[in-house]
Order: C-alpha cells, then structure tokens, then sequence
C-alpha cells in the first residue's frame, strides 16, 4: 500500500463530531478534530461511507453511491459564505449533543439546507463568479449529479417512498414522464445540486487541511449499492431486477458468529456480464468519484469480488442463499488500468475467507484488516488476529464499527449481538486476561498499545476506544434495524491525558506523525 507509511489513526464518522446542530458537521468542528489528530501524533482519519442516507440511517445503505451527505453540512460554514444568517442559525432548536436524533434532526436541518440553497440559487444570480463556480461543478459532476438530483427531487414528491413505489412512468424513467417530471421539479432538482456544491466545497476544504497537517484520509466503499438509490433506479440495467424494478435476488451473508441466521442485507446484486460489457465503467467512476474525496479507499466485503451470498429475495433470512463466484480480476484490473497500478485500497476480509479470497487481494497488492477482538474465540487463541502475528501489510484495528467496543466486548454477557453461550463469553474473558496479563480495567489502552507495537503498516482504532467507553457507545450491530449510527462524542470527553497518551503510543511505536 504505497499511500501510507508506518502510522495510526483513529477511527471517527463527521456524525460523531462534536456541534450544536443536532450532528456532526464538517464544517469548524471537523477542522479543530485534525487538529486534535495532529496533537495526538496521529496521521490517519477514517470515515464510513459519506452518501445520503435512507431508512435505517446506514451509511452502508445510501442513497448515491457518488453524492455527499447533505446532512453533514455545516450550518457555521453556511453563515460565513452568507447563505444562512446568524438569525437563522438562532432559531434551531435545541439537540441531544450525546446522541443523533435522526427523525427531528433531519426535518428541522433540511429545513435550514432548503432555505441556504434557495438564498444561494437567488445570490448567484447577482454575483458572476459564484454563479460560475456553481455551474463549472455542475457541468463538472453531471454524469451522477443530474440524475441524484432529479431522484431525490422525486423522492420528496412521493413521500420518500422507495422509488420502485412510485408510479409505474418515473419508476421506470419513460422519457416523457421524466421531461414533465424536470420541468415539474426544476427548482426543487436546482436546490438539490446547490446542497451538493455546499458538500463539496466543505469537504474539499478539510482536504485541504488535512493535506496541511500531514493526515491521510481514509474513506469507505459499500461493495453493493442500496436498492432505493439513485445508482439502481438511474442503471436498472446492472442489477439483477425483475420488470417493475424489484430485486430477483440480494445480498447478504450466511449464517456466523453475529447471526444463526446470517444476515439478509437486501441491496440488489451486481449483472456482471452487463458491468462487463462497459469495461466497467460504473466501477471506474464510482471509484475515481471516492478517490476525489479520500486518500485510500476501504472496501467493505471485499470477499464478495471473488464470491458472493445470493439469497433469493423471497427469502426471509440468509439462510438459504448460494455462493456465486464474481470477476473481481477482471474488476480490479481495469480499475489498475484507469486508476494507475497502485490503487490505494484497504481489503475488508473480515468474515468467512477462503484461499481464493485470499489470492484474489494478494494478486492486486491489497492490504487486509486484522481486528485483535476477533483473537479471543471461545476455545482457543485465533492466531491470525493476534497483534504479534500480523504481518507488515496489514491494517490493524482493536475492533471497528461492526464490533461493540473493546470495554463493551469484555463486560458483555451471553446473547445480544452474538450468539455466544456463558461459557463461551467466559471462556473468551480467560483468554483476553490470560493474553494481557491484566484485570481488564483498562483493556482499551492494553489492545491499542498492543496494535499500535504490531508490524501491520497502519493501526487504528475506533474512538469509543480512544475514550474508554462501553456498549452505550456501540456504533452498530451488524445485519440489526435499531437505534444505530447516533454516538457522538463531547469535546470535554478528549482529556489532555488522552491526548497526551496517544501521543506518547504514536512516539513509542514509531507512528507519530510529523505535526505532533
């Protein structure tokens, strides 16, 4: 992995930032967060997905695998370029600052977005240069932007219903429909491309200072797309959908160690042949889009470019699914011949990996992931993730956003995410114990010391770590609908002791950046 040289980082979505506004925004809070990274001696953030999001909130189920988040814009940012006004900003009311509240959030931010986007589109009309910049990026991302725009125009005009819902014309894009349906919705498709040049002018300013500060980016990639996305309903054609747009099959995982049932994630799988057919040319774009944004990309399932769980999408469960081999060599290759031959990539290789898995990453140079919970099975030590085996490529992380957090995995009893017995939690405590010689009282600083020591190239570890914190602070639960993907941290919860700590790991692992 050419990007990167020996380093850490911390593992933190912008919605977990600190602000008043209800989530974290990537805005003046992001920035003083690179900042915070710097004093930690750390060169390395990592985000999930930065698309819209749909129902249940996922940034692994978005609703463009090219836009940005509206609801990670910043508010502060919006009042210094003079698209909303301090009076604006004094009518929000008043949020939960621990915890995303993502029903009210959501309707009161896009609100105020509306209203900035609106004032925006009336001030470029007297101002030449910012109605330039608008139309170059408009011109610039119109291969995604115009059809993200118009989706999620449409989206708000039929109640936020999945778009395979809607009337039968639109669903299925007859030109004459869609030209009544731009006509219909010009202002509201216009303020949905003003709301994506608020997104990209923010995040490429923090780029731009994390570049200053030596900090790499590290950005994430679902391997499929969510069915109730712009992506599906603008290329039905490369998905495995029947005549009214509804998947034939969908992904998902087979039985494991979170689920008896395995986990029915219901995205439509990729038409391969039809994906071929294009050299790919989805792939090379949505890639080329992720790579505008971040440093190296983090692929997640990257075991399902060389198969895939296809479950029948009458299935309740992931039980009943097959595995069907994909041409990842073929993807991956036309990626290197696009993208350069070393494409910054993290392999996800988490899960059920098998020997073809395996060949498939070591043949494109791709580092995999080592996660140090997953050392302390219930029988025995599992070799391959303890710290002391890893090998120099590698990403090393104490656990991610899918596992509870290292002080929650310990405190935790039988049940709840797993589906481990008492004896096997406590078997899994003797090991942890056993292996770091400790009470586990301070378990968090024992996994990162002992990540951070390890050969891999890169360590990480998520923030709730960082911070301490227990199951409260969980992120999500793999394959789960619930209260998910809401933590947030407080600044006061960053203590001069913590920061002074991580700094002093970073020095003493040799991973501390040059700005510490």
């Amino acid at each position: 992995m050419q990007k990167l040289s020996r380093s850490s980082g911390i593992l933190l979505h912008p919605t977990s930032l600190p602000g008043r506004f209800g989530i974290g925004e990537i805005g003046p809070e992001a920035h003083r967060w690179l900042d915070e990274l710097a004093k930690m001696g750390q060169s390395v953030w990592q985000v999930l997905p930065l698309g819209p999001t749909g129902y249940g909130n996922s940034p692994y189920q978005s609703l463009s695998s090219f836009a940005g988040n509206p609801l990670l814009i910043s508010f502060d940012a919006l009042r210094n370029d003079g698209a909303l006004q301090p009076q604006d900003l004094a009518m929000v009311p008043a949020f939960d600052s621990s915890r995303v509240q993502f029903g009210p959030v959501i309707e009161v931010r896009m609100a105020f977005l509306k209203l900035a986007a609106r004032r925006f589109l009336t001030q470029c009309d007297g101002s030449p240069l910012m109605r330039k910049a608008f139309d170059s990026f408009c011109d610039r991302e119109a291969a995604w932007l115009d059809d993200y725009a118009i989706f999620a125009s449409l989206k708000e005009e039929q109640g936020f219903a999945a778009w395979s819902d809607w009337p039968r014309e639109i669903a299925l894009r007859e030109p004459q429909a869609m030209a009544r349906a731009m006509v219909r919705r010009a202002e509201e498709i216009e303020e949905h491309k003003a709301l994506q040049f608020f997104f990209d002018r923010q995040w490429q300013s923090l780029r731009r200072h994390a570049r200053q500060l030596g900090i790499t980016l590290v950005g994430d990639i679902p391997i499929f797309a969510a069915h109730d996305s712009a992506d599906v309903w603008a290329s039905p054609h490369l998905f495995e959908l029947d005549g009214n747009g509804r998947p034939t099959v969908v992904a998902g995982v087979p039985p494991d160690y979170f689920s008896a049932t395995g986990q029915r994630w219901g995205n439509p799988l990729y038409k391969w042949p039809a994906h071929k057919a294009e050299n790919f040319a989805w792939w090379k774009a949505r890639m080329r889009k992720t790579l505008e944004c971040v440093d190296v990309v983090r692929i997640d399932h990257f075991r399902g470019f060389a198969s895939y769980w296809e479950i029948p999408a009458g299935e309740p469960t992931a039980v009943n699914g097959r595995w069907v081999e994909a041409p990842g060599d073929d993807l991956f290759d036309a990626l290197k011949k696009e993208l350069g031959s070393e494409v910054p990539v993290i392999a996800e290789d988490l899960g059920i990996i098998t020997p073809d898995v395996t060949a498939l990453r070591e043949r494109h140079g791709f580092p995999g992931m080592k996660v140090m919970q997953f050392a302390f099975g219930a029988d025995t030590l599992a070799e391959d993730y303890i710290p002391e085996n890893y090998p120099e490529q590698c990403v090393a992380y104490t656990g991610t956003h899918d596992n509870d957090t290292t002080l929650g995995l310990f405190r935790s009893g039988p049940g709840g995410d797993t589906t481990r017995t008492i004896e096997q939690v406590e078997a899994e405590r003797r090991n942890i114990t056993g292996y770091t010689g400790t009470d586990g009282s301070e378990l968090n600083w024992d996994f990162i010391r002992r990540v951070m020591a390890s050969k891999a190239k890169l360590a990480i570890a998520p923030m709730q770590d960082v911070l301490g914190l227990g199951s409260e602070a969980r992120m999500n639960v793999p394959g789960k609908l619930g209260d998910y993907w809401t933590w947030r941290f407080l600044w006061e919860d960053l203590t001069p002791e913590i920061e002074q700590r991580m700094a002093a790991l970073a020095r003493e692992t040799g991973r501390s950046s040059a700005a510490a």
